[in-house]
């Protein structure tokens, strides 16, 4: 783009900002009219764990939001000469799910409870049978509930509950809103009405231990919202949150916030009906636009949403590439050691080129990359755990093929369900995430652990908060009630070139292998969990 339009679209406003809370970093991302991005700004932070709560406290999302805003205005300012002032659109999104309540006076009762916690066990389970419909863990419902059963004393003083997207839009504008893919990662949604289910609401709310509350739930619910539709403006007191300069001013379109699954829909243009894409980062999920309905409720598999309410099957994994890179972290630590500076792209090109050296089956190896609790293998907690046979072959290959096999092995025991129980089709599956940035060996072994052909765009743009900013130019730019899935194809995307590998016959057998080791060796992770105690 012309270096002089790109100024006068910033001073005019006609530019977009997508910021994204994901689990490992807050990024902002300003986009201009024709999606390309013109600067951006990052936070990293962690979870913390806080009496056994895995949460983020609220001053570092402000700390995160703020410092990504003032670093992307400043690439402004330095780049272009001008300052931001205007924004025509802005759109929020984060980690999905979790428990996030607030009482009439906006004061958060309970520190954030995140998706990673797999204390809500009892709440999921009833919550499923109840509804007949799968309810994880993670979800919003599940946390409440089991609030209400373990007799949480700030229970009573619910006024309000949301996403951490939907918090931080309502500080931004006020409005108590949330986007429906969001959403339903809350309660689950009727698709018909593109809502809350009223019929499994009032069910919840006729049982005799949620009845001696004050609130009704769906009172307590932010409103849902399709993409498109204005959530909201940004207030003057949002734009001061925003921009502690003080130079950025309100009024800008507010997007319904979203989760980073449909953002990451949206990034890899996966929104129509059996398209699929695949994120992997410090969490793993799948999504599956379904063309028809599921044959059973399935415990490991999530009914969420797209950004405009079309129902997808989500498999979600707690864990995914947090284990390799603590242990390419120590490779760069003996590489140091030795006097060798290696940049990070190095070291994770040189060890994953490394690993395709290996056996197909990685040598007998087995690691469970359990940072926290895992849902898909039942695991209430996480005990990153290398284990091997005296016969296994441990080699340097062998060892970076099971780290990297071992990130997406929840996923495809979760995926087997779709692909093999449900004979649910795609037409593509589009993966992205970091642990792709390094060339093909990554996006080669998903291609062999699921047996289906896996794409890599070339130009997703800045992936999740990218994705905000375009379903947030969307609400400015629909046109006539125009669908999501064409806005993408036909203006989005309609230049996008992509990067497909096919599954290898012998890989895949190989991958077989190394996934019947990984389940035969499950009961020594439980055993892990149980003999190792965590600190709270």
């Amino acid at each position: 783009m012309d270096e002089s339009r790109v100024r006068n679209e910033i001073v005019s406003g006609n530019i977009s900002l997508g910021i994204e809370l994901g689990s490992t970093r807050i990024k902002a991302v300003l986009v201009s009219d024709d999606f390309q991005t013109i600067a951006s700004g990052d936070y990293p932070w962690e979870n913390e764990l806080d009496n056994g709560i895995w949460t983020y406290p609220l001053e570092k999302v402000w700390d995160g939001i703020q410092t990504s805003y003032a670093t992307l205005a400043l690439q402004v300012h330095d780049k272009f000469g001008v300052d931001i002032k205007k924004i025509g659109s802005i759109g929020v999104s984060a980690m999905m799910h979790g428990y996030m309540a607030f009482d009439k006076n906006g004061e958060i009762l309970v520190p954030f409870r995140t998706w990673r916690n797999n204390i809500t066990g009892d709440a999921a389970e009833a919550l499923t049978k109840l509804f007949n419909f799968n309810i994880p863990e993670r979800w919003s419902i599940a946390h409440l509930y089991q609030a209400i059963l373990n007799d949480e004393k700030h229970v009573k003083d619910i006024d309000f509950m949301t996403t951490l997207a939907g918090y931080v839009t309502w500080k931004l504008s006020g409005e108590k809103v949330i986007g429906v893919g969001d959403a339903s990662g809350m309660f689950p949604i009727d698709e018909a009405t593109v809502t809350y289910n009223k019929k499994m609401a009032d069910k919840f709310s006729s049982l005799p231990e949620v009845k001696k509350y004050p609130w009704n739930l769906l009172d307590i619910l932010p409103t849902v919202l399709p993409a498109g539709k204005k959530a909201g403006e940004l207030t003057d007191d949002g734009a001061k949150l925003l921009d502690q300069s003080g130079t950025l001013q309100g009024g800008s379109l507010i997007a319904p916030p979203e989760g980073d699954a449909g953002t990451g829909m949206v990034a890899t243009n996966s929104v129509k009906k059996r398209t699929g894409n695949i994120s992997a980062g410090t969490s793993a999920f799948s999504m599956v636009v379904l063309d028809s309905p599921m044959k059973a409720v399935h415990r490991d598999i999530d009914m969420v949403t797209t950004p405009d309410g079309a129902p997808v099957a989500m498999v979600h994994t707690n864990n995914s590439s947090s284990d390799i890179n603590a242990w390419v972290g120590l490779f760069g630590e003996f590489a140091k050691a030795l006097g060798l500076q290696l940049k990070p792209d190095d070291l994770y090109g040189t060890l994953f080129a490394e690993s395709v050296k290996g056996d197909q089956d990685a040598g007998g190896l087995v690691n469970f990359a359990y940072l926290s609790g895992e849902n898909i293998t039942r695991m209430p907690e996480g005990r990153p755990l290398f284990v091997r046979k005296p016969d296994s072959k441990l080699n340097l290959a062998n060892f970076i093929k099971t780290q990297i096999y071992s990130a997406f092995a929840p996923l495809k025991i979760g995926m087997d369900i779709l692909l093999r129980e449900e004979h649910i089709k795609t037409n593509v599956l589009v993966a992205q995430g970091g642990i792709f940035k390094t060339p093909v060996v990554a996006q080669q072994v998903l291609a062999d652990a699921l047996n289906t052909p896996i794409s890599v765009m070339e130009n997703a743009g800045e992936g999740g908060p990218w994705g905000m900013a375009v379903l947030a130019l969307f609400c400015v730019n629909r046109k006539n009630g125009e669908a999501l899935e064409d806005y993408l194809a036909n203006r989005v995307f309609k230049d996008a070139t992509t990067a497909t590998l096919y599954p290898e016959e012998a890989s895949v057998q190989g991958y077989d292998k190394f996934i019947d080791n990984y389940k035969a060796a499950l009961p020594v992770e439980s055993e892990a969990v149980k003999a190792m105690k965590m600190k709270n």
